[in-house]
């Protein structure tokens, strides 16, 4: 049985986990004391020689992202932290920010200034409110005890740091869109190249990372990148935090090595509620192409997840029971995306409202095999067509499910109606 490692969510439990003295009490800042005995190119490469790879989906190796800035631009370097987490399912960085946000901002400060960035940004979704008021609180903190602003701790190094609000569009998630807004213009991808890296935000050269990718980088510093790549697989290294939420008897935050498996964190969280069985789950949000129960035993790295036909993304691990309608789940998720799309490109536009139409129908009953074929050949026509990746992540579920339960598909034609109570897929009509 693999072990939980709380590292980033140590201290959760605590009352003042999120004010700067609790953070303090456990040793918080001493890796930023730690790095400024180093030179910012150090840095880098611990964070390379860590394996620390993006939590934020994508799953790229971070120390190489900060390395590909160019060495000299006439514009200044910006960090940017992205904390719009709006996928359905992906839930690790709002809790993170709110019970621990100072080891975000410590981990901001020592990412900087190994990219050797005065300006940094977390761009944070509007619609939590709770989590900005706390960023603020914790980003006020930092700079009345000398860890932000002008000459921090006598290193010579100055620092600003500002929490912007978006205004809430889940498509502000990628990296470019996020860049468009942080500037003022509606939020919408980039053309690439050329990349952010190269030119970014304001034009200058940008990194662009996820909240857990940097809140990692001041453990790594403490405690040495060997440490951190001793933890996981040998190419998915380190910690994550996994996100169970659905038909599981404890849902919540675990905090585990990379390659463990579903069936040990449903161990962990008192496994499927009592009376019902597994149907079917995703490994990394709704954007990642389901997985079974046939599956368990997938260990959740980057490359056994892959190899088994699906993502692994947020580690938003969403747990259904044979009550649900796996028709209706992606009729909900494909409604999302529909909503969501920014409408900037054909595929994902128009691909993702007849997603939404046809499933309508197909749930109701109101349709045929070959509305299946239909959907199939839709999905071919968004996928890797698309302007960016909300295209392709919501083709995910429809083409999955599709594969893995066509029966089910097929007897809502039969009985010309959905054959699930939606009721018993709550989880009170569900219960025992």
């Amino acid at each position: 049985m693999t072990t939980l490692t709380p590292i980033l969510t140590k201290n959760w439990d605590r009352a003042d986990s999120f004010t700067r003295a609790g953070y303090e009490r456990d040793g918080g800042y001493e890796a930023l004391r730690a790095a400024f005995r180093m030179e910012p190119d150090e840095i880098v490469q611990a964070v390379k020689d860590s394996g620390l790879r993006g939590r934020g989906g994508a799953g790229f190796p971070t120390g190489m992202k900060w390395g590909f800035l160019p060495p000299s631009s006439p514009n200044p370097r910006y960090l940017v932290v992205n904390a719009d987490e709006s996928e359905p399912g992906t839930c690790k960085d709002i809790p993170l920010m709110m019970a621990n946000p100072h080891v975000l901002v410590e981990g901001v400060i020592i990412s900087s200034y190994a990219i050797k960035s005065n300006l940094a940004f977390i761009y944070v979704r509007g619609e939590v409110l709770h989590v900005i008021r706390r960023l603020h609180q914790a980003v006020a903190e930092a700079y009345e005890a000398g860890y932000l602003g002008k000459d921090i701790l006598g290193s010579g190094y100055d620092l600003d740091v500002v929490v912007h609000s978006g205004a809430g569009a889940y498509i502000c998630g990628e990296e470019t869109a996020l860049l468009d807004s942080l500037e003022g213009f509606r939020g919408q991808p980039r053309l690439k190249p050329p990349f952010p890296a190269v030119a970014g935000l304001y034009g200058g050269p940008t990194v662009i990372n996820n909240v857990e990718s940097i809140a990692s980088v001041p453990s790594i510093i403490a405690n040495g990148p060997e440490w951190f790549a001793s933890m996981g697989t040998e190419k998915s290294q380190g910690f994550g935090i996994f996100s169970l939420s659905g038909h599981v008897t404890r849902p919540g935050q675990y905090e585990a090595p990379l390659g463990i498996t579903l069936r040990e964190l449903l161990d962990m969280a008192g496994g499927i509620r009592e009376g019902h069985r597994l149907k079917f789950w995703t490994p990394g949000g709704s954007s990642t192409p389901i997985f079974t129960d046939e599956h368990l035993d997938v260990p959740l790295d980057f490359e056994s997840v892959g190899a088994a036909g699906s993502m692994l993304g947020t580690r938003a691990l969403q747990i259904f029971d044979e009550t649900t309608c796996v028709v209706r789940a992606v009729l909900r998720w494909s409604e999302f995306y529909a909503h969501e799309s920014c409408g900037k490109c054909t595929p994902c536009r128009e691909g993702t409202y007849w997603y939404k139409q046809m499933l309508k129908r197909l749930e109701a009953g109101q349709g045929s095999e070959e509305d299946l074929e239909t959907l199939l050949d839709l999905s071919d026509n968004i996928l890797g067509r698309s302007f960016c990746a909300l295209g392709d992540g919501a083709t995910s579920p429809v083409v999955s499910s599709i594969k893995l339960f066509r029966d089910e598909y097929l007897r809502h034609f039969e009985l010309g109606a959905c054959p699930f109570d939606p009721a018993k897929s709550t989880l009170w009509g569900g219960a025992k």
